[in-house]
């Protein structure tokens, strides 16, 4: 049996569409009646560790989607209840959703190389790391235009080299199916092509006047994000423009796990975008 957690949403719901109709693949949810039709789930809820020994029950393959968008020590409560429950219910092999390795600039890096280190120390558990990138769309809002049509996101001259979340969830099913084959591997999977705000804006018919880490701080700040996005949002702004996120460049293991070329991170962002519809 494979488990998919995290499907909530986002990148979990990704990978659960390309796994469906396959009687093996059970969906692990907060909300398992809000799971598609015909989809087995179970109640999966990484902030109730009382609910994963019966989640895990059954299950050969993990894939841990992995549970951010929370303080360091929130996350890494998380993630270490699910892989001790993975641990005692015999599970054989886990795949995780990392961060990619130059991804270490970030503020939200910590818990990932935890997970990654817990899993290599676990006396139990086969396990494969997916380092994926940050996403095309996430880029995209990062970036997205004002009401006059100007990109002032602060990434300087940087570049970031972005993946569709789509790819992504691709690479994530195709590894968990056939996890033997990828035991003991770290893939980084980020884009082929760097881009930059000038790129971004160059696809959505915007100018890009780049302004200061500082007012972007501000903005966020007076908003309605929670306190600990704002410095992630800003490490990220600061990482891009300062060259750590710009990816060696040329075919790398995204592209070979998919058997393809990626999708090209500029079309994703031109799809998001409300102009492009």
């Amino acid at each position: 049996m494979l488990l998919v957690t995290g499907v909530n949403g986002g990148l979990g719901t990704l990978v659960l569409e390309r796994l469906a109709g396959r009687e093996e693949v059970v969906a692990g949810s907060r909300t398992p009646e809000r799971v598609p039709a015909g989809v087995p789930a179970r109640l999966v809820d990484f902030d109730r560790p009382q609910t994963l020994d019966a989640a895990f029950e059954g299950v050969r393959t993990l894939l841990l989607i992995s549970a951010g968008a929370a303080e360091d020590d929130v996350v890494i409560a998380r993630h270490g209840a699910a892989i001790a429950a993975a641990e005692r219910a015999g599970v054989e092999h886990v795949v995780y959703t990392s961060l990619s390795g130059d991804g270490d600039h970030l503020p939200y890096a910590l818990a990932h190389r935890w997970t990654e280190r817990r899993l290599r120390e676990s006396p139990s558990l086969r396990w494969t790391v997916l380092r994926n990138g940050l996403y095309a769309e996430l880029l995209g809002a990062i970036a997205a235009p004002g009401p006059d049509g100007v990109i002032t996101a602060p990434l300087g001259d940087g570049k970031l080299a972005a993946v569709a979340r789509a790819d992504l969830a691709e690479v994530a099913a195709s590894v968990a199916l056939a996890p033997a084959e990828h035991a003991g591997r770290t893939y980084e999977l980020v884009g082929e092509r760097a881009l930059g705000g000038a790129e971004v804006a160059g696809a959505l018919g915007a100018e890009y006047r780049p302004g200061r880490l500082a007012d972007a701080r501000t903005a966020m700040a007076a908003s309605d994000a929670p306190d600990f996005q704002v410095p992630m949002v800003v490490g990220t702004y600061s990482a891009i423009a300062h060259g750590f996120l710009a990816g060696p460049g040329g075919p790398g293991d995204l592209a070979a796990l998919l058997g393809r070329e990626p999708r090209p991170a500029l079309e994703v962002i031109a799809a998001g975008s409300p102009d492009a519809r």
